[in-house]
């Protein structure tokens, strides 16, 4: 299974402009979150994960940091890192879409179709009006080999506005 770099780089760059700092009652932590992403943006992982460090030590419930940093461990290659991130978040705030999306894109770089498949569908019990939890479970489905349910999952995609399922539904020959 192979993901182009520009969907995955889509995917991050579409998850944080859709989620946003939440307000912060802890202002060392929503700075040094605001650092960790200016880190983040200009490609510098360790120093935006040392970033995402202070936030969650000065607040440990700042689940966007713990998301973030999961982002950079897995940009540096630190994938049981990215996964413990994820994992913490889910097992804290069981309601953090995002943290089952990401978990869910992790699992799937990781050929681990049938875990990727799990959170996608935990993401889309939360919003099942998300495109990019109905493409990135399309691309689970095309990695066990069931082109059906993937091409179903990339029509909902496209149809929920993601205007790159149409080139992944061609490509794929979908109907």
């Amino acid at each position: 299974m192979k993901f182009s770099c520009r969907s995955i780089n889509l995917l991050l760059l579409f998850v944080f402009v859709v989620v946003e700092l939440s307000a912060q009652e802890n202002p060392v932590s929503a700075e040094a979150y605001t650092k960790g992403m200016q880190h983040f943006r200009n490609a510098r992982f360790k120093e935006s994960i040392q970033s995402f460090d202070v936030a969650i030590q000065a607040d440990s419930t700042n689940y966007n940091a713990w998301v973030r940093r999961g982002f950079a461990k897995g940009r540096l290659g630190d994938f049981e890192g990215e996964m413990e991130d994820y994992s913490r978040v889910i097992r804290d705030k069981p309601d953090h879409k995002w943290a089952y999306l990401s978990r869910g894109s992790a699992y799937n770089r990781m050929k681990k179709y049938d875990e990727a498949i799990a959170d996608f569908n935990l993401a889309s019990e939360l919003d099942n009006k998300d495109p990019e939890i109905f493409n990135n479970r399309g691309f689970a489905y095309k990695g066990k080999g069931d082109m059906d349910a993937a091409c179903r999952d990339w029509n909902t995609s496209r149809k929920l506005g993601n205007s790159e399922a149409s080139v992944i539904l061609k490509n794929n020959h979908c109907k």
